[in-house]
């Protein structure tokens, strides 16, 4: 048994499996609270915990699924590609979306971590949680985080934004598909964007390239806010 566990194929079959069963259990629910992202993430630490099997031996072949998650980003373009005259027309109202964005999921995590009196650590690994996991980790290490602690805030973030974000959208009024698409994916990145093609093509797209735009605009501003908020 010891020796299955250890072999990066049961890490990968154990992630795909428990994976295909939070789809089920959502399509057959039609619950958006039952994300196949949270629920396949609780059955997993379940799984680890009652058969007592190590991360590291699990994290074998889960750490294919993670390679993955660079090329998964960039097929989002395809979307993006099909809706590039409207992307064009409106390339002004997007960029001050993405900028926008940015600052406010910057400064807000700042400002509650200085407001829990939070350690500076903590808050530099928190700062970028609304950018797409493969950039938020670089721009944890840069700026002297945990980049495992991001991964957890930005799965949080995305995961919120999936679940509530396009109906808090429709509840306050906003229907433009690229003001939602923007919106959305510069808080929720990829698991937001993914609800976004789920309704419309144009909100995934531009949700696609917010993605993008945030991690590189994010990249630049967090430092030097970090640097002058937390002094």
């Amino acid at each position: 048994m010891t020796e299955l566990v250890k072999d990066p194929l049961f890490g990968l079959a154990a992630t795909l499996f428990v994976f295909q069963l939070a789809k089920w259990l959502q399509q057959k629910t039609k619950q958006r609270l039952l994300h196949p992202m949270l629920v396949s993430t609780l059955l997993l630490i379940g799984l680890l915990n009652i058969a007592n099997i190590d991360y590291v031996d699990y994290n074998h072949g889960g750490q294919y699924i993670t390679f993955l998650l660079g090329p998964a980003t960039v097929a989002l373009a395809i979307p993006l590609v099909r809706q590039l005259p409207v992307l064009k027309k409106n390339w002004q109202a997007i960029l001050l979306g993405v900028v926008s964005g940015s600052l406010v999921g910057v400064v807000s995590v700042l400002g509650i971590a200085s407001f829990l009196d939070a350690s500076r650590e903590i808050t530099l690994s928190l700062t970028p949680k609304s950018v797409t996991t493969p950039i938020a980790m670089e721009i944890a290490r840069s700026l002297g985080g945990i980049p495992s602690l991001t991964v957890g805030a930005v799965i949080i973030a995305g995961l919120t934004g999936a679940i509530i974000g396009p109906a808090l959208l429709t509840r306050i009024g906003v229907k433009n598909q690229i003001a939602r698409g923007l919106a959305i994916g510069a808080a929720a990145h990829a698991l937001g964007t993914d609800r976004c093609l789920e309704d419309n093509e144009l909100a995934g797209a531009v949700s696609g390239i917010a993605i993008a735009l945030v991690g590189v605009v994010t990249s630049l501003m967090a430092s030097p806010l970090s640097s002058w908020l937390l002094h």
